[in-house]
């Protein structure tokens, strides 16, 4: 391990909190434009499904991309591609062509995008970051996420009170440029060797790395059930992270600064639970973590349905906020500590393209119906669901197993 991978952990991170900052303030102005405009469920989850479904399907080709090629390439030109995106929707607002059209096709490009870059980021941090303090710098950079996230809607709402859409996706171009800078110029990473074939052999067809991928997942029983439980959990979870802004304007009201309140709560909450989870470090055996969490949140959303007043809803909110790096940070870890480095592209793919259908679809259910019914109902209802749903992880031997083998992250950060 690089003996300056403090210095180039510290870089990384630097420059992708430049280029999430972006992102973030136009994606909760296109969220929020949408909502303001239309108050409509099925207009929201049109939002997600083109938002997520493009990820779905180039995901196993980026986990093949990180696991065969330069990750650091991989995370800069995925990033340029969702910039450029942003660049031509802000030249075609800027000469008139406003409508719900373009803003759909850029969720499509950055689906796209984002697909081939988080099996990487993921992949790659392992790569320079020693292995006993992988759960710190997880923690670490889900504490800056959250920060971001804490105060992009901020930045967003304000920018949204006296400047144009367009204005917004030009930050996004200028912030995606400073985090592909840093990355390029300064992150110094050796390259991975890769197996040499041997002469004469036919290179090898993604097709081919792509079942290799999926055969490693079959043999290491404790990977696939994450990866089932995990998409589980993100499809209840979905009406939480993404109905949330519709219940508050139909309970509470279509005030902006109301919307902005509950993504300042719960990015509030995160960055505490990142802080908590990187000293902390979980309990011994991280499975029981996970469990924790995701019972936690499953009684935090039955508390979202039941709020009686706005005050209330915003403090569950940040609890909740509190609880997602408590299930986040473990599960990354294990999979970091016990998939072979020349397949945790893959295995990464696999659970982003779970994740990314996982949301849609939940949506495309949760989301018509919550026309129809109350998503107080609704979330009451995925709540309960995802309290059942974390008896699964203490239950199954093989979970419990890899959790307590999982290598300890006891270690204060140095050398």
């Amino acid at each position: 391990m690089d003996i300056n991978w403090k210095k180039n952990t510290a870089l990384f991170l630097t420059g992708q909190a430049f280029s999430l900052f972006g992102s973030m303030v136009v994606q909760y102005a296109i969220i929020w434009h949408i909502t303001l405009k239309t108050q409509s469920g099925i207009m929201i989850t049109l939002f997600t499904i083109f938002g997520f479904i493009p990820m779905f399907f180039i995901s196993p080709f980026g986990g093949v991309w990180a696991d065969r090629f330069n990750r650091k390439y991989i995370i800069n030109i995925s990033d340029g591609a969702i910039a450029f995106a942003s660049l031509v929707i802000a030249v075609l607002l800027i000469f008139g062509f406003e409508n719900f059209g373009i803003l759909l096709i850029g969720a499509v490009v950055r689906s796209f995008g984002q697909g081939v870059q988080m099996p990487a980021v993921g992949a790659f941090i392992p790569q320079i970051v020693p292995e006993r303090h992988l759960t710190k710098i997880n923690g670490i950079q889900g504490s800056i996420q959250s920060f971001i996230t804490l105060t992009s809607p901020v930045a967003s709402g304000a920018l949204m009170s006296f400047a144009p859409l367009e204005l917004l996706f030009f930050i996004d171009v200028i912030t995606a440029a400073a985090g592909i800078s840093i990355l390029f110029f300064f992150v110094k990473v050796p390259v991975a060797e890769k197996p040499v074939r041997p002469p004469g052999q036919k290179p090898l067809t993604y097709l081919h790395d792509l079942k290799e991928g999926l055969k490693y997942i079959k043999r290491h029983d404790h990977i696939l059930l994450l990866i089932v439980l995990s998409a589980a959990f993100m499809f209840f979870a979905s009406p939480s992270a993404m109905l949330t802004p519709l219940q508050v304007t139909r309970n509470f009201g279509n005030e902006v600064w109301r919307l902005g309140a509950i993504e300042i709560a719960f990015s509030a909450g995160m960055m505490a639970g990142g802080i908590l989870i990187g000293f902390w470090g979980g309990f011994k055996n991280r499975i029981f973590t996970i469990m924790l969490s995701c019972a936690l949140f499953g009684i935090e959303s039955i508390a979202l349905g039941m709020a009686p007043i706005f005050w209330v809803y915003i403090g569950i909110m940040a609890g909740a906020g509190v609880t997602m790096p408590l299930y986040n940070t473990p599960l990354m870890v294990i999979l970091q500590t016990t998939v072979e480095p020349e397949f945790m592209g893959r295995v990464l793919s696999l659970i982003t393209m779970l994740n990314s259908v996982m949301m849609p679809l939940g949506m495309l259910i949760f989301g018509p119906l919550s026309d129809a019914v109350s998503i107080d109902l609704i979330l009451i209802g995925t709540g309960i669901v995802m309290t059942l749903l974390s008896i699964l992880y203490a239950a199954i031997k093989s979970l419990r197993n890899i959790g307590q083998n999982c290598p300890p992250d006891n270690a204060a950060i140095g050398n």
